[in-house]
């Protein structure tokens, strides 16, 4: 078994995955802003800005698994907040190696999440791989910039990056946002519609993690996404059947979004597929592959 440090160990994939790493019999830890016992796991202090990591977390850790970062859509995209996006995920990377460095740990893999953005938010008919270009948009240069400071990580130890799209959970999460609206049968594409959602099932997602973990042949970025993938139309129209609800309503005017949420809204109004073959090829098998199945899971 295998002592695991957590970055951003209190959120939705992070308490998941704690709980699936304990149940087979790992120790888990986190780092946090204070530290103490939550719920069943020590957690460790670290100050990001400040550049500290309490020594004692990095004691004897086989595995780090970095989730740490800013909501993405939690506010709209100021100067300000577009900065404290990237230094939650990367600066904090790059606190972490230092300490890691300087204490003289030596961790067998650095797995990061990563955005499934990393290739634009622009809506193409493209199924893009991981071996394809960064786009050009700021949310695409966000997981370029994250994914450059997991790489710094390489001549330490063994590096994944797993790209991650909308995660699909029964509490919490993007899915009970979007499904909000629907619940009282208001339900409606967004923009055109015809832009793609890349998705994946939080079970899939915390399993592709111990996928990483254990399998030492990985190296590299993931995309972590099933292979139903629909428009958003499409989705939008299943997320009401999942709920009996009724799906009429003319589409939500991109405009109004764009008004509402400025740049923020370009995630919601674009976006293109993702090719999961390099994954599969790890002898991974998704459990939830279909949307229907997925979603009836989260919302039955």
């Amino acid at each position: 078994m295998s002592t695991i440090l957590i970055t951003g160990g209190s959120g939705l994939i992070g308490s998941a995955l704690t709980a699936a790493l304990q149940h087979d019999g790992h120790t888990v830890r986190w780092l946090s802003r204070s530290a103490g016992m939550r719920n069943g796991v020590q957690a460790f202090a670290w100050d990001v800005e400040r550049g500290t990591v309490d020594p004692e977390a990095l004691r004897g850790v086989d595995h780090i698994i970095h989730l740490a970062g800013a909501g993405i859509a939690d506010k709209h995209w100021t100067a300000a907040r577009k900065l404290e996006l990237e230094r939650s995920r990367a600066e904090s990377a790059r606190v972490l190696l230092r300490a890691v460095k300087a204490n003289g740990a030596a961790p067998k893999s650095f797995t990061s999440a990563a955005g499934i953005n990393y290739y634009g938010a622009d809506t193409t008919a493209q199924v893009f791989t991981e071996n394809e270009p960064p786009g050009k948009d700021h949310i695409a240069h966000l997981s370029r910039v994250w994914e450059e400071a997991a790489d710094e990580w390489a001549s330490t130890c063994r590096v994944v990056k797993l790209r991650t799209p909308l995660v699909l959970a029964r509490e919490g999460g993007g899915l009970a946002k979007l499904a909000l609206p629907a619940r009282f049968g208001l339900g409606a594409p967004l923009g055109t519609g015809r832009q793609w959602m890349p998705w994946v099932h939080l079970d899939d997602l915390v399993r592709a993690y111990q996928h990483a973990i254990a399998n030492e042949a990985m190296r590299g970025a993931y995309n972590v996404c099933a292979s139903d993938q629909r428009t958003n139309r499409d989705f939008s129209r299943a997320v009401a059947q999942a709920l009996h609800r009724p799906f009429f309503l003319p589409a939500v005017p991109g405009f109004l979004l764009k008004l509402a949420l400025g740049e923020l809204s370009s995630i919601l109004l674009g976006g293109s597929r993702a090719a999961n073959a390099k994954l599969l090829a790890t002898g991974f098998a998704f459990r939830y592959d279909a949307l229907d199945a997925a979603l009836k899971d989260c919302l039955g």
